[in-house]
Parts: C-alpha cells; sequence; structure tokens
C-alpha cells in the first residue's frame, strides 16, 4: 500500500529526512522536492501516477488541498521540532518573532511559555499574508524570524536573520502512520462503494433514494427500465416532477413507512416500498424499493417449471383434502396453523388415511411453497441406500458410486421441505445423521469432510406408534423428541364415516371423467354398503373400490350385480388374509417359526437386520435359522 503515497517536501533538508525514514522502515513511498504552488505540481503528477495518498507541510500542504483533489496528510510540527529551535534562543537577547499558520503559531506559544522567555507571534491565514507579516515584524523591531519555508524566504530577501523550523524523523513517522490508515479508509471506502454499486446496479429490484428535498440522489438500472426514464434526467430533480403516482413526499412529510403498495406506471404494474430514513427524530431522506409484479410472476413460473421437471413440487392443497367431519375440519386447522411455522411436524395415522397428501398440502399452505418439495418412502429402501439417497456422495465414496458423484434429497430440499414417509423404518444408524441435520441444518456427503448448510423444514410420517417404537429400542428416543415438535393424527375412515359419502362422490366424478363414463353420484344403496364397511385400508382402499365399480358400472343406480361383483372382491380380499393369518398357526411349532420368518423377510424386503430387529434375535440366530426356511 506504501507505493500508493507520495512525500512531497518544501525543502530539501526535510526530504534528506524523509528519505533516511523510508530508507530504515524499508517503505516504498516516493518523495519529492516542491514548495508552495511547486509543490501543487508534483502533487498533480503523483494523482496521475496513481498515487492515493500525499504526504506534505505547512504552506505546501494547505495549497496541495486546495488546488489538487487528493488526500493530503500534513507533517505536523511537533513540540520536539518547535523545542529544538527555541531552545536556541533561550538566552539570547534578541527579539524573535514567530509567522506562520495557526499549528505553528499556537505551538510555540506552549513550548515559549514552558521555556520562560517572550515571543511575539504573527500567525497568517493565507501565504499572501506572509511577506506582510514579516513587514510588520520588521518595523517592530524583530531580529529574528523563525517560521515555515515560506517565511524564511522571505525574511532572507529582506535581509533578516531567520531559522527555518524543521520536521524531526519522529514527524515524518507520524505523518506516514497517518497515510496508511487514511489510505486504508479509503481503500474500505472505495470497496463499499464498489460493493453498493454493484448490488445497485444488479439488483431486480428497482431502488430510489432522495434526500430531505425530495431530490433523487439514487436511481439504479431496475429503476431507469421499470419507469423508462434515463439516469440523467432523474438525478437531482424532485422525485414528484419524474416519478409518476409517486407518494415519496407524502412519507417525507409524515415520517412513516409504506409497505407493499401497488401503483401503476406506463411500463408496468409494480409492488412498491417507502422507508424513511431517520436520524434523531427528523426525516432525512426516503429510500424506495419496487418489483415489476409481472417480472415476479415470470421468474415464479419459471422455478416452478424447473421444480415440476425434476419432480421436487408439491401438487396437493387442503382443498384436495375432502371431509366435512369434526374430527377432520380440526386436523385440517391445525396443519394450516403449524404451516406457518418452520418446525419439524410428525403426522400419525393408518396407511392410506392420506399422510402425504396433508405434508403437501401443508408446503403449499407454508411461506417455503415457492421451494422444493422432496419425499421419500424410508420403509422402500436399504438402509445403505436410504443414507446415500438422503445425504449423497462424492467420487468414489463406494463401488458403483457415481463418477461425479450425487446430491442428496437433503440438499435438494434446500429452502423448501423434505418428506420422510414411514419414518418408524429407518436404519438405526441413519436415524443417528438425521438427528444431527435437525439439530445443525448441515450435512455431510458421505466420503466427503465438508459441511453443507442447508435451510429445510422437516415433515415425517408414520403408521405405526413410535412411543412404542422407542421402548422396544427399535427407535431413537432423541429422534423422536426431535421430530414429534408437532403433531397431528389423521383419523381412519372408519372414524369418519360421515365423510364417505363425500369422498366417494368425490371419487366418482373424479374417475367417471377419467374413464370417459357418464355417471355423477353414487346410489343410496351403494352409500349404505360403504358406510357399514370398516377400510382397514382406509381411503386408498375405498378409491380402489369406487374405480371398479366405475369400470365396470354404467349408470347412477348401479346394477346389484355390478355392486356384488366389487364388494365380493373386497370381503374375499378380506377373508384371504385371514385365511393366510389362519394358516400361519397350523402345523408344528418349528414350521410356525419358518412362516413367521419367511413373512416378517418378505415384508422387510429381505433386510436382515430389520427382519432381526422385529423378531427380537440377533442377525447370526436368524442366519441360522434361515438356513432351515
Amino acid at each position: 500500500m506504501y507505493e500508493k503515497i507520495a512525500l512531497i517536501a518544501p525543502y530539501e533538508g526535510l526530504k534528506a529526512i524523509a528519505d533516511q525514514v523510508i530508507d530504515e522502515k524499508t517503505l516504498n513511498i516516493t518523495t519529492k522536492i516542491g514548495d508552495m504552488h511547486f509543490g501543487v505540481i508534483e502533487a498533480q503528477k503523483a494523482k496521475e501516477q496513481g498515487k492515493k495518498v500525499v504526504i506534505s507541510r505547512g504552506g505546501t500542504a494547505k495549497l496541495i488541498k486546495e488546488n489538487v483533489d487528493i488526500p493530503v496528510v500534513e507533517i505536523k510540527v511537533t513540540g520536539y521540532d518547535l523545542l529544538r529551535v527555541l531552545n536556541k534562543y533561550k538566552d539570547v537577547k534578541k527579539n524573535i518573532a514567530v509567522v506562520g499558520y495557526d499549528n505553528v503559531v499556537s505551538g510555540a506559544k506552549v513550548i515559549s511559555d514552558i521555556l520562560g522567555f517572550d515571543i511575539k507571534y504573527f500567525p497568517v491565514l493565507e501565504e499572501s499574508e506572509v511577506e506582510k507579516n514579516i513587514e510588520i515584524a520588521h518595523k517592530f523591531g524583530m531580529d529574528i524570524i523563525i517560521g515555515d519555508t515560506i517565511a524564511v524566504r522571505t525574511a532572507k530577501e529582506k535581509e533578516m536573520e531567520y531559522e527555518l523550523i524543521r520536521s524531526g524523523k519522529e514527524a515524518i513517522l507520524n505523518s506516514i502512520e497517518e497515510a496508511k490508515k487514511l489510505y486504508e479508509a479509503i481503500e474500505v471506502e472505495r470497496e463499499k462503494n464498489q460493493r453498493d454499486r454493484i448490488l445497485l446496479d444488479f439488483l431486480n429490484e428497482g431502488v430510489i433514494a432522495v434526500n430531505k428535498d425530495g431530490k433523487i440522489i439514487t436511481y439504479n438500472p431496475m429503476a431507469e427500465k421499470i419507469f423508462g426514464l434515463p439516469r440523467e434526467n432523474v438525478i437531482n430533480r424532485k422525485a414528484s416532477d419524474v416519478i409518476p403516482n409517486t407518494r415519496i413526499h407524502e412519507v417525507l412529510k409524515n415520517g412513516k413507512a409504506e409497505l407493499g403498495d401497488i401503483q401503476n406506471t406506463s411500463n408496468a404494474v409494480i409492488a412498491t416500498n417507502r422507508v424513511p430514513i431517520i436520524l434523531e427524530d427528523e426525516v432525512k431522506g426516503v429510500v424506495v424499493t419496487f418489483q415489476d409484479i409481472t417480472k415476479i410472476q415470470e421468474v415464479e413460473k419459471k422455478i416452478r417449471q424447473k421444480l415440476s421437471q425434476k419432480g421436487l413440487t408439491a401438487k396437493k392443497t387442503f382443498d384436495n383434502i375432502i371431509g366435512d367431519s369434526k374430527i377432520m375440519k380440526k386436523a385440517i386447522k391445525m396443519a394450516k396453523e403449524f404451516a406457518k411455522s418452520d418446525s419439524t411436524i410428525l403426522i400419525t395415522g393408518e396407511s392410506g388415511t392420506g399422510k402425504e397428501v396433508f405434508a403437501q398440502a401443508i408446503h403449499n399452505y407454508s411461506n417455503r411453497k415457492n421451494g422444493p418439495f422432496v419425499a421419500i418412502n424410508c420403509a422402500a429402501i436399504p438402509g445403505n441406500l436410504l443414507e446415500s439417497e438422503l445425504f449423497g456422495y462424492v467420487e468414489g465414496a463406494f463401488t458403483g458410486a457415481r463418477k461425479e458423484g450425487k446430491k442428496g434429497l437433503f440438499e435438494l430440499a434446500h429452502r423448501g421441505t423434505i418428506f420422510l414417509d414411514e419414518i418408524s423404518e429407518m436404519d438405526i444408524q441413519v436415524q443417528a445423521r438425521i438427528l444431527r441435520v435437525i439439530q445443525e441444518m448441515e450435512v455431510m456427503r458421505i466420503g466427503d469432510d465438508k459441511i453443507i448448510p442447508i435451510d429445510v423444514r422437516i415433515i415425517a410420517a408414520t403408521n405405526k406408534n413410535l412411543l412404542n417404537e422407542v421402548k422396544n429400542k427399535r427407535f431413537r428416543s432423541d429422534l423422536y423428541y426431535r421430530l414429534n415438535v408437532l403433531n397431528i393424527y389423521i383419523p381412519p375412515l372408519r372414524d369418519r364415516a360421515d365423510d364417505i359419502e363425500i369422498i366417494a362422490n368425490y371419487l366418482i366424478r373424479k374417475l367417471s371423467r377419467k374413464y370417459n363414463k357418464k355417471i355423477n353420484k353414487l346410489s343410496r344403496r351403494v352409500v349404505d354398503i360403504l358406510k357399514n364397511y370398516k377400510w382397514p385400508g382406509n381411503i386408498r382402499e375405498l378409491e380402489n373400490f369406487i374405480e371398479k365399480l366405475v369400470l365396470i358400472g354404467e349408470t347412477e343406480v348401479f346394477k346389484q350385480e355390478s355392486i356384488n361383483l366389487v364388494f365380493h372382491e373386497l370381503q374375499s380380499d378380506i377373508k384371504k388374509k385371514q385365511v393366510e393369518e389362519i394358516n400361519y398357526l397350523e402345523g408344528t411349532l418349528e414350521e410356525i417359526e419358518r412362516k413367521i420368518i419367511k413373512k416378517v423377510l418378505e415384508e422387510e424386503n429381505y433386510n436382515k437386520t430389520k427382519t432381526a430387529e422385529r423378531l427380537g434375535i440377533t442377525r447370526v440366530t436368524l442366519n441360522n435359522k434361515l438356513k432351515t426356511v
């Protein structure tokens, strides 16, 4: 940074001392000689060469400040400098005059008082006053003139005795340190200004700022685009004269912010925020930000299209949840309230009750609705694969890993929602990693050592009693309490029989359109049958039943044969399951055991660890028993 500093010395002796200091400290600072207007010329050259700060002294420093647009640090006349000069004349019986700028005169007064001798002072404000003051000093009988370069030069011309106040090393070191700090501050400010300029230039929002007089002082490119007015036509003009339908003057007057105001311009409809700048209870200006609503809608549409292409969208809303029963209305109301929060939600309910529909509806009702919705069934994927799906992996993490690695579902769900269905079936090791994600909101890909911060809302669902799973050591208690922050219970269909007719008729209309059938609603006879059935498979089972009925049905009043056929199939399935369960209890104890092991193994997708856990035996014991299955 020192190469950006130039030192301009009014006299050769100062340059020599400065060069000595710079050499001792190995600083890359340029030094030049230039007194008064010659110093101004050197300062102009330094600026052209890319210097950012100039160091000089006395009248020369003052002239550079007035004539060159560059920061100037003055080599101040220190007490040591004055003491060195004045001490020489302590016992001299001559009349002494100090001629110079205020800092020299005031400093000399302090030192002379300490030394205890009388000195006359002739302060100057401008260079033109130096000669006049020396003439006055001469008339007053002054024998010696003490001062800066211009003062001693004038005294010399008048053949008077003179003494130059010379700066020592400490004064030069102080000025270099001050110049360094000034340069650093300038760089910080330049960086901030550049950052602010880039931010304003590339911001997708229009920005206008006005001062307390209502004149525009900031006007970014997006504002130009929205209003169709070039910057040069509005800067330093009153906003009320150039901006259509503006209320900036009202905010200046009352000091009250106006947020989310919709206003029309000739080019667009914009959403506007007007915020006053208030300092010490006084309105100093107003900052206005605004967005083209049409553009916002277009961007939102593109985001949704991209998410849709990736299958990361939630299609269901609360409108898709059919039911007028009190118990369902309560569940929906609770879900809507929970949607306003970012806390983890646990949805419980039997299979087929619509847990994922609720999860999607919550997402679409929340402030994350424009973000991704990622769903995964934890029971459908073995533990080792589930881990890589959830957290992703880097190249070479394991055999078969993609060369380019893979993002995990938590990363894909960033700024959105992840739905973990059948959470009770998750491997215990994966549960530990999920717990850390909830606590820290960060993930690490398999095979990597880098932490990836995420912003994800977690919704989990299960058809089991998780508390029982915790008691039976199949589910981590700490994860259970992390998941069970907000909970929603979705009642089975048998507990809301009044909703069956509404749901069934909705499905009739939906499926009739799908299969091009002219059926609008169910007959009373069919409704009575449906209401008296327990629906162990809940809405999913009801939908399957209605689909079959629509496919073979012809009119609003279904043929009795059609009803009997479909319902007979439904009852046959139930009887078949009951028979299968009874058959498990037939045979010897060893045969029953083999049947049970085989069934549980199939249900757990041949995952031996989960099978052993469910059976309450070790994996070694399971392997031994499988040899006989």
